[in-house]
């Protein structure tokens, strides 16, 4: 069985162990994101209240979140002067004067044990201050070090940027700010603004007050199965146009951009609440003249109100990009309007994607007479591409090849690839309520590259840089929020500033994430506790096993059941390795919960072992390629899909299966059951093992259809990727 312990030590060295860090050349300090290059000479910077500030400007942004940030977190007044006079004390120098031997927002920090100088070009220096923060650590009462070490910083792309939509739950201005200093801790520089959506109207526009009046509260209702607040309440809020010139200015302070997104022609609903003369007139008798004509008609009274709203908007908003949506675009009204049909016959359009084409690049064109650049969501692409539009792709990189060769630029915010902030972090279903089907782990996060090795150089030069986008369709509330950006929001700060060579996966997860969550915790931010285990739902195979403890938060406790409960505080303390011993054909379940020192919890992780003998090969002679299929139930609505026959395996190993956790999927092999939706504990994926030798086995699964196509079904051997069974494999 030799083939056992291959894919036991495997799995513990995927999903369970993790060598403890020690200090490697290019050393990161802990930092988020982690500087491009840095050195780290040795010794301490020793900081107190008597060490001296000198600056060429007092009235800097970084110098006054230097001087403000050592009062408010350590009681430090440190005197600020301008001119170097005391060659003995302890000082640290900033220098605001752009130097031109530095990149644009790059920066040069010197730490030695008696002084530190930062310079830098515009934001450069603020982001060297937040590096300089994040370095700080207590040594004693009174007194706090800083490691000396040389850095040279400068971020890969212009564009790191975060997406709030505030149209789904509106978030006041105070919380849109706390929202922008977490994003200038981390170097993140535009700020998305959701602002419009069929939910809610949130800007304030003077020629159309019903737009807020009306189209900014909407009443309680339930969504995906998810009732977060009691019904029939009304519900919203907006900004008005002082309170946004507010948060422009406190955005500008902290060097971050704002995008504004309005959404057309599609996402209208709270819009056509409040002006539904803008909507078209279809047919009696339509099945979409009540809930789903929630799309501008493309006439000129249209444009009309288009173009005064975002001549405002354009007036508001100083930076150089407007975001219009222009995706998820039901066109089934304009199909049915006698109007659009007509505008199509005399514009020479052939469907209704020209259409959304022509609405598009009217808008476009009003944009540019403004002195603004259109940005959209992919769907803009339909039809034919506006000719100067960036377009910000949430398809992933396989349509991200596709716009840089049409010679676009891109801003990068797939949603399978990590950067949706509102898909859960874990297969867990005790995740807190989501919207998405997708796991978007940390780690997914931080292994994304937004310009990958398969563009070539010059169509690099088309990203303009990557995005975390959080929908907040479930995120009703600021603890809810800070839980589905933190840590993630780590990950996206360092593919969005560092280079993939000067990223370091170990010493990012197990010293500059443990570090900043303690900070963090320590400020009062809520966010998701790391679990024990990378893995939430394992299945291993094997008579003996070794667990080791993975959580990465200082100070947290971990705590383990085998009785099949989630754990508690009351439960035995997980503080060193578990041995685990099976008897011959049992099972054995390790659960684990980690409680931070101010008590938040981690979702708990369940790890199944199973001590079973390799499922010998059945004789199976006379069979033909393929399963049975059985249904129950009748199409097109939910039924049950029965595939059963024989599988041939090509080698003997353990092999894991996966299935969609839903309404009751099984799966059997040689009779026994190896998957079975008994339990809740996934919301997403269950999986399965079974040690199996090379031959035929019987097969059965039990699958419930949504009548959408190929049953998602894989199985993966010790050291494998996932696959599906090949035609070839199956049989009856």
């Amino acid at each position: 069985m030799k083939h056992l312990h291959v894919y036991l030590s495997i799995v513990i060295e995927l999903f369970l162990a993790t060598s403890s860090y020690s200090q490697q050349p290019g050393y990161k300090g802990g930092i988020i994101p982690a500087p491009q290059h840095i050195k780290v000479t040795g010794g301490d910077f020793v900081l107190n209240g008597k060490t001296i500030l000198y600056s060429d400007s007092a009235n800097n942004m970084a110098v006054k979140l230097l001087r403000s940030y050592l009062s408010e977190n350590y009681h430090l007044e440190n005197k600020l002067i301008k001119t170097p006079h005391d060659p003995y004390a302890t000082s640290i120098t900033i220098i605001t004067k752009n130097d031109p031997h530095i990149v644009s927002e790059g920066y040069h920090l010197k730490i030695s044990p008696r002084r530190i100088t930062l310079t830098g070009n515009g934001a450069g220096v603020f982001y060297g201050v937040q590096s300089l923060l994040q370095l700080l650590s207590q040594q004693g009462k009174g007194a706090y070090t800083i490691p000396c070490m040389d850095i040279d910083d400068f971020p890969r792309f212009a564009y790191r940027g975060l997406m709030l939509d505030v149209a789904r739950h509106f978030y006041t201005v105070d919380q849109v700010r706390q929202v922008l200093d977490l994003m200038a801790r981390y170097k993140l520089n535009v700020f998305h603004w959701h602002l419009t959506d069929d939910q809610g109207w949130r800007l304030e526009i003077k020629k159309y007050p019903k737009l807020t009046s009306v189209g900014g509260y909407h009443t309680n209702t339930v969504l995906d199965g998810d009732r977060d607040e009691p019904d029939s309440i009304s519900t919203g809020g907006y900004y008005t146009q002082d309170q946004v010139r507010e948060v422009i200015r406190y955005a500008a302070e902290r060097f971050i951009t704002i995008i504004p997104e309005i959404e057309v022609p599609a996402h209208s609903a709270a819009a056509l609440r409040a002006y539904p003369e803008f909507k078209c007139v279809l047919p009696a008798g339509s099945s979409n003249i009540a809930a789903n004509n929630i799309i501008y008609c493309p006439s000129e009274q249209t444009f009309r109100f288009l173009e005064d709203v975002l001549g405002e908007v354009a007036a508001l908003f100083p930076g150089k990009y407007i975001h219009i949506g222009g995706d998820e675009a039901n066109k089934k009204p304009w199909e049915e309007s006698p109007f659009c049909q007509e505008l199509m016959k005399n514009l020479h359009l052939q469907d209704v994607h020209e259409l959304q084409s022509y609405f598009i690049r009217r808008i476009e064109k009003f944009l540019l007479a403004k002195g603004r650049s259109l940005v959209g969501w992919d769907e803009i692409a339909e039809g034919g591409l506006a000719q100067t539009a960036t377009v910000m792709c949430r398809f992933g990189s396989k349509e991200e090849s596709r716009i840089v060769k049409l010679q676009h630029k891109v801003i990068m915010t797939p949603g399978i690839e990590g950067l949706y902030f509102d898909y859960p972090q874990s297969n867990s279903g005790l995740e807190p309520f989501y919207h998405g089907p997708y796991v978007s782990s940390l780690e997914k996060t931080y292994s994304n590259d937004p310009a990958p090795g398969s563009l070539t150089a010059d169509e690099k030069k088309l990203v303009m840089g990557v995005q975390g986008s959080l929908w907040t369709e479930h995120v009703p509330t600021m603890n809810k929020l800070y839980y589905m950006i933190i840590p993630r929001i780590f990950g996206l700060a360092e593919i969005a500033w560092t280079t993939p060579e000067n990223k370091n996966k170990e010493n990012f997860l197990s010293v500059s994430v443990p570090e900043n969550l303690a900070c963090l915790e320590n400020k009062g931010y809520n966010f998701r506790v790391p679990t024990a285990f990378n893995a939430t739902d394992t299945v291993m195979i094997g008579h003996k096993f070794l667990l080791e403890n993975k959580s990465l938060l200082p100070d947290a406790k971990t705590y383990y059941t085998l009785n099949g409960r989630i754990p508690t505080e009351n439960d035995r303390e997980f503080n060193k390795p578990l041995v685990i011993l099976i008897p011959k054909n049992e099972r054995r379940e390790v659960q684990t919960i980690v409680i931070s020192r101010t008590g938040k919890r981690s979702v708990p992780t369940r790890t199944i072992m199973y001590n079973y003998d390799p499922f010998p090969a059945v004789d199976s002679p006379g069979l033909s390629i393929g399963l049975r299929l059985d249904t129950l139930g009748r199409a097109p609505k939910n039924f049950t899909v029965v595939c059963h026959g024989y599988v041939n395996i090509p080698m003997d190993d353990v092999y894991c299966f996966f299935l969609p956790a839903r309404d009751n999927n099984k799966f059997f092999i040689d009779d026994r059951c190896v998957i079975a939706d008994d339990s809740h504990f996934s919301r997403i994926e269950n999986i399965g093992a079974a040690p199996l030798k090379k031959g035929f086995h019987s097969f059965r699964l039990d699958y419930t259809s949504e009548g959408n196509g190929a049953i998602p079904f894989y199985y993966q051997n010790s050291g494998g990727e996932r696959h599906r069974f090949a035609p070839d494999q199956l049989f009856h």
